[in-house]
């Protein structure tokens, strides 16, 4: 069983269920055994009438009925449970990208980790409905009929101890092969999703250059590869399956040959004879049945130990984080940021008192929009500190210091919802009043109200311009009221300049009395800035320049 899940409380408790579930099932499949035994061999004698006959014909007609009951229940738990736990899990990897930010999510390719949350997670289903019932019934039914089968015929029950171990081994050697390539399969999945999501996202650039059909040959290769992938998979399980019932056929036909012989001999009662042969089969049966069920859950496991290095992949903390002091001073102390072998800022310092706005200009690439991700805590610094009230921001409550940010990237992104709970994604609980008030002051109000349904507009069936997206962007932020440091990223970039005009103009008013960090490339922005800081290049240097005026 994979510890890792085991370790998820919906699937522990999932667990408590399945072992009392194989507990009551071999309990049945024992007096199923033992009743329909004694009906036989009552019936070979001709002592039907006896009327101890008609409590063993009601106990094994119960058995059975109780069988399917439990069959049909245990399948019903299971799909619920299944259910569950992979709601559960997608909300944790969800909660871990959120955690992490863009920063993380850059270094990852969206498709293998929607690949991953979508594919990957429902090949749980596998594990979680098959296997893991399948685990506790191999654990439970075989002791429960070794047991029976030594109170009534100790010969056979030994001979059935000796075979049974050989279903595992043989098991366990081909397991080995078949995890190692369904590893592989998954790999290469993951694979073809990324290149798949990549190659849209990117088409109209490629169609632009003419490369489409390399990208297009590159897809083709690598589905070609997981097609290739998985049939060798599948092979092997065939293979495997065809081994581990050839392993049981055999060790039941050891115990049923003897048992007959015996029996010819008058070594046996026909009544014991017929338990031993009943039982040998049910006693190596979910043994056999696991095997099969392990190949069904080999993906689902591969895609549990991605799924786990995800949630795992995070900076070990060693103290409670504490909350932000209060204040809105910040300061870089020789701050450095390094992606691989390239060096986005090198020795920066920089003190940002509460009221300054400043405006960070600089040619593309130098580390404006990093030195942002680094206040946003988005960004861990490579050396040096970032300093919030002079507490360094790597020991503090990110979710509490980000409550006090209002940010605005350059392409803000608008969900498939209303525009008022598009509006409302900093805040999510104020009121219409609110919503409409930041519009308002966001000059978005205007547009807003055109609209064919006005706030109660689906943004996911209705397109926006630039400008239309920036202002909605910019009233998400008027609706932060207790933000006391603003965030711009270039926010009036790729706007027309009555666009401009009105996003620059909203900014001022919200900057004002606020401290603020304006990446700015256009000079209109520059005027609402107390100070401007040139980040050069993003290699050395973060100067002070002359106050604007």
């Amino acid at each position: 069983m994979d510890r890792r899940l085991l370790r998820l409380g919906p699937v522990r408790r999932y667990a408590v269920v399945l072992a009392g579930s194989a507990l009551l099932a071999a309990v049945l499949v024992v007096a199923q055994a033992v009743s329909l035994a004694t009906l036989l061999a009552t019936a070979v004698a001709g002592r039907l009438d006896r009327p101890q006959t008609a409590g063993w014909l009601v106990v094994c007609l119960a058995a059975v009925l109780l069988r399917g009951l439990h069959a049909g229940a245990l399948g019903a738990i299971a799909g619920r449970s299944a259910a569950g736990v992979k709601a559960h899990l997608r909300e944790e990897l969800l909660d871990a990208a959120a955690r992490r930010g863009p920063a993380w999510l850059t270094g990852r390719r969206a498709g293998e980790l929607a690949t991953l949350a979508g594919r990957g997670v429902d090949g749980l289903d596998g594990y979680l409905t098959g296997y893991l019932p399948q685990v506790f019934l191999a654990a439970f039914v075989p002791l429960a009929t070794l047991a029976w089968l030594a109170f009534t015929d100790l010969t056979s029950a030994v001979v059935v101890a000796l075979t049974l171990p050989l279903i595992p081994v043989f098991g366990v050697l081909v397991g080995k092969a078949t995890g190692a390539r369904t590893s592989r399969q998954w790999h290469l999945l993951s694979r073809l999703g990324g290149h798949f999501l990549d190659t849209v996202r990117g088409l109209p650039t490629l169609r632009a250059f003419g490369r489409e059909p390399a990208y297009v040959r590159r897809v083709r290769e690598t589905a070609e590869a997981y097609r290739a992938a998985t049939m060798r998979t599948l092979r092997l399980a065939f293979l495997s399956a065809l081994v581990l019932e050839l392993v049981a056929t055999v060790s039941v036909a050891l115990v049923a040959v003897p048992v007959g012989l015996r029996l010819l001999h008058g070594g046996l009662t026909l009544s014991a004879a017929l338990v031993v042969l009943l039982l040998a089969p049910e006693a190596y049966l979910p043994l056999r049945a696991l095997g099969t069920k392990f190949h069904a859950s080999q993906e689902g496991l591969a895609a549990s130990a991605e799924i786990h290095a995800v949630l795992l992949d995070r900076p070990s903390a060693t103290t409670e984080p504490r909350l932000p002091p209060p204040g809105a001073t910040i300061a870089l102390d020789r701050v450095e940021v390094r992606y691989g072998d390239v060096v986005a800022l090198r020795d920066a310092t920089l003190e940002i008192e509460s009221g300054d706005r400043i405006a960070l200009v600089g040619p593309s690439g130098g580390g404006k929009s990093t030195l942002l991700s680094l206040i946003l805590g988005f960004t861990a610094p490579t050396a040096g500190r970032v300093l919030v009230g002079g507490a360094d921001l790597a020991g503090l409550d990110l979710a509490a210091w980000r409550a006090r940010l209002a940010w605005m990237p350059q392409r803000p992104h608008l969900l498939a919802g209303t525009v008022a709970d598009n509006i409302r994604l900093g805040a999510p609980d104020a009121p219409l009043d609110a919503v409409v008030a930041a519009a308002v002051a966001a000059e978005a109000d205007g547009f807003v109200r055109a609209l064919p349904r006005g706030y109660d507009t689906d943004l996911g069936a209705h397109g926006l311009s630039s400008g239309q997206r920036q202002r909605l962007a910019m009233a998400r932020a008027w609706l932060r009221a207790d933000a006391s440091v603003l965030l711009f990223d270039e926010p009036t970039a790729r706007l027309d300049p009555a666009s401009e005009a009105a996003v620059v103009a909203s900014a001022a008013r919200l900057a004002a009395g606020r401290t603020a960090l304006l990446v700015a490339h256009r000079p209109a922005l520059l005027s609402i800035a107390t100070r401007t800081v040139t980040v050069d290049g993003g290699l050395t240097e973060l100067r002070p320049a002359v106050a604007a005026p």
